[in-house]
């Protein structure tokens, strides 16, 4: 296997982190209003993913990194063609981040709802935005003979790569939900168990209209068994959510996004800016990729420190593992949100 090849692994590894991870954070952030019926409620549930949010955005910054040093020629293009949804989808994750730091600073009814919005829009954008943009690396995107994106924004808001954004919004809901219900006691969890079933509902009829299209227009011959993977744990999540095994059915979630991240790197496989005027200029492995000097030392560099990154977040996943409920949250006020 080239080094190419490689690179391209490992970085479909890095968005499947992500998007596993920060998925359940979206999650929990868009149904914060939702599954809460006053300011304790609203802390338990950021206080779920207090801990862990800011380390699970980490695998998008690697993911972009690990994409900018081994093929320039793919980020240069996508963040040039993807530049305003991009933007959006930095601004929405900068609100969100302060959000949950302020929403405590200031013992206000009107203060904390204004940052609850944050939270929630900062959340919901790019939980869509991320699917769109996925949508169109997979579909393609117009290019010139020079791989700069010919297009314009409205280029990108098409039927495939917009039922793309419903299936990662509805997707990471289901996924909050069943986190939600997983990590808390009393009525929010009963809040959360209740809405799995329509959340699970949505995410099925808009998952799995997107990966049927996308075996169908896109996929390969090995690609059908993800797809058929990603549809048996969604539904078994379902039914896992309404018995009360909350469990099996965040591991089926989980197992769920894996497999739909694997069946879009596998269909854009050996592409990885597929150009939808002219296949003579889309990007591949081969022709958007560094020097192989520059993948030799990537490579020793993420055998060294994967590990060690991976170790440290396992950790934090076991020291705060336990279930949150409204007696363990403080009544000071004073303390950021997420921290108490």
């Amino acid at each position: 296997m080239e080094l190419t090849d490689i690179w391209f692994l490992l970085i479909a590894v890095l968005w499947t982190g992500y998007f596993v991870l920060e998925g359940f954070d979206f999650g929990v952030g868009m149904l914060l209003r939702v599954l809460s019926r006053d300011n304790t409620d609203r802390r338990v549930l950021i206080n779920t993913i207090g801990p862990v949010w800011d380390g699970n955005e980490v695998w998008l910054l690697v993911a972009g990194g690990a994409t900018f040093a081994a093929f320039p020629l793919w980020y240069a293009s996508l963040f040039s063609g993807f530049y305003l949804a991009l933007l959006v989808i930095l601004v929405a994750l900068i609100i969100r981040g302060v959000a949950f730091e302020f929403r405590g600073k200031i013992d206000s009814d009107r203060w904390r709802r204004g940052w609850d919005l944050a939270i929630m829009v900062g959340s919901a954008v790019p939980a869509l935005l991320w699917g769109v943009a996925f949508g169109n690396i997979i579909r393609g995107v117009p290019l010139d003979t020079d791989h700069n994106y010919a297009g314009t924004f409205f280029t990108l808001l098409n039927p495939y790569a917009l039922l793309g954004g419903l299936t990662t919004l509805s997707v990471f809901a289901f996924h909050g939900a069943v986190f939600v219900a997983l990590k808390t006691e009393g009525e929010v969890r009963a809040r959360a168990k209740a809405l799995t079933w329509p959340l699970g509902g949505a995410a099925i009829l808009f998952g799995a209209s997107f990966l049927l299209r996308t075996q169908v227009t896109y996929g390969t011959g090995w690609t059908w068994a993800p797809v058929a993977i990603a549809a048996v744990a969604l539904v078994g999540a379902v039914g896992a959510a309404r018995t009360g095994r909350e469990g099996w059915a965040f591991a089926a979630t989980a197992l769920t996004i894996v497999a739909t991240t694997v069946t879009l790197f596998g269909s854009l496989y050996p592409d990885v800016l597929p150009a939808s005027n002219d296949a003579a200029n889309s990007l591949t492995t081969t022709n958007a990729s560094s020097t192989p000097y520059t993948l030799e030392i990537m490579t020793w560099v993420a055998v060294l420190f994967t590990p060690v990154v991976l170790v440290y977040q396992g950790w934090t996943y076991w020291v705060f593992r336990k279930r949150v409920t409204r007696t363990s949250i403080p009544t000071t006020q004073g303390l950021p949100a997420g921290r108490s």
